[in-house]
């Protein structure tokens, strides 16, 4: 492509110096192909895997076109789920923290869609949402649509795999004819082209191709004996790497919750994500993953998309994918950038076959590999280097991710490095330290006053 650099582009200095300041300076492969498109207010279907950098792309369209002065509803960005709906939420604030007054709000299910209605009675500019809550809003009469002009569909696919195709319709119905429509997907199945079709005016196709396969990822695949072995083959590879923040794939939600409860069973620090966790176990389990208090999440390939967690040194196939195409998405997650990764892949002989195509896709063979000693297995499993600690407490008390560190490191406290992750929700916060300093930790923010009040507080197990 000839545009690689952000500074070519038709933006306003305000948001190319936001661009810069955030650190981004060529433009990846599918921004370099959909923003000229984009800014050309054409609409554009862009086919492209996550981690490619399309966030940025539809953001950077949504935010080029804002008329601050005017609060409405410019922007709609939808949605398969609020972890995504979140994500995609703070990087347009981040690229929107140059403009002042910006107003961007969540609206997601699993949550009172009371604060929500009060929330939209003061207005905002962009709406990053599901299809279900947003849907919701409509049907009461608490959002107006009528002068947005620029809708997204992120993760179009998992949006229709999981049923949100009369929603979008519904949702559709609401807008203004004239409108830029902006369609994201990793694949382009028959169900997205029909609905292109209905949303779209002489939709621009981009595709990038496929994530180049990262063959610097160390894999290794152990052959079951027997299926029944599956369980104490994956609590070896665990007890032998001891990864700080690993992935174990199931192919089933109903895999995932029984493995899960196997390794709460057997001691093992996990979390899990599957369609069946109500929104706010979801949000905790995330959460726990994400700050390192949990070493291990379980999840399923849906469940997983547009998951963003750094430093991921380990995945695990506890059962080979369907695909051999989304074992090279799921071996992915790991190594990235110039860090070492690691995959394990367990299978029996009923999934040989798979192993064979993987091998074609990696135009590799890959020898079954020796087992740790199954002396592992008496040992206790290992902790996770952080303890997440709750506080009853968040934004609707004024309380800053600062003043719970001014607490912590206060006289006689703990150390700034032995503070992790913290994140301040509506009225609650969470705060990861290092499992050697919880004790003083917890103790610290029990007895201490932040901002003038005592909180509750508790370790989440």
């Amino acid at each position: 492509m000839s545009i690689m650099q952000f500074n070519t582009l038709a933006l306003s200095p305000v948001l190319l110096e936001t661009i810069a300041q955030l650190g981004f300076k060529q433009m990846t492969e599918v921004q370099a192909q959909s923003l000229p498109l984009i800014l050309d207010q054409q609409d554009v279907i862009a086919q492209a895997k996550t981690g490619s950098g399309k966030t940025l792309a539809f953001a950077l369209g949504v935010l080029s076109k804002l008329d601050v002065s005017s609060m409405h509803v410019q922007g709609l960005v939808l949605c398969p789920t609020r972890e995504l709906a979140d994500q995609v939420a703070t990087e347009i604030r981040k690229l929107a923290s140059g403009t002042a007054n910006v107003k961007i709000l969540t609206l997601c299910g699993g949550v009172p869609i009371g604060p929500q209605i009060s929330s939209l009675e003061h207005g905002a500019h962009i709406i990053v949402g599901t299809p279900g809550r947003i849907e919701d809003h409509l049907f009461k009469g608490t959002l107006d649509l009528t002068q947005v002009n620029t809708l997204v569909l992120d993760e179009a696919d998992q949006m229709l795999d999981m049923g949100f195709t009369d929603a979008i319709e519904n949702i559709v119905a609401y807008l203004p004819p004239e409108r830029q429509s902006l369609l994201f997907s990793a694949t382009y199945p028959k169900n997205i082209e029909s609905l292109s079709v209905q949303l779209m005016r002489n939709p621009q196709q981009v595709k990038v191709e496929e994530v180049g396969i990262n063959k610097s990822i160390k894999q290794t695949f152990y052959k079951l004996s027997n299926n029944k072995l599956r369980f104490n083959t994956l609590r070896l590879l665990l007890m032998k790497h001891q990864p700080k923040s690993c992935v174990v794939f199931c192919n089933t939600k109903v895999e995932a919750k029984r493995l899960f409860e196997e390794l709460k069973d057997a001691g093992f620090y996990a979390s899990a994500l599957h369609g069946d966790l109500a929104q706010q176990e979801r949000a905790m389990m995330l959460m726990r993953f994400a700050n390192k208090s949990a070493s291990i999440l379980v999840a399923t390939d849906v469940a997983a998309r547009g998951l963003d967690i750094d430093d991921m040194d380990m995945v695990i196939n506890y059962h080979l994918a369907l695909d051999p195409k989304t074992h090279v998405h799921r071996v992915g997650r790991t190594g990235r950038g110039d860090k070492k990764g690691l995959a394990c892949s367990i299978f029996g002989e009923k999934e040989v076959f798979r192993v064979k195509q993987i091998e074609q896709l990696y135009d590799r063979e890959f020898e079954p590999a020796v087992l740790p000693s199954l002396s592992l297995l008496d040992k206790p499993p290992y902790k996770p280097e952080m303890q997440t600690l709750y506080i009853d407490g968040g934004k609707k008390q004024k309380l800053r991710a600062g003043d719970i560190v001014g607490c912590l490191t206060g006289e006689e406290g703990i150390g700034f490095s032995q503070i992790g992750k913290i994140t301040v929700f509506e009225n609650q916060s969470f705060v990861a330290v290092k499992r050697e300093a919880s004790k003083p930790a917890f103790r610290k923010l029990r007895d201490n006053k932040i901002k003038g009040k005592k909180y509750q507080v508790r370790r989440v197990n």
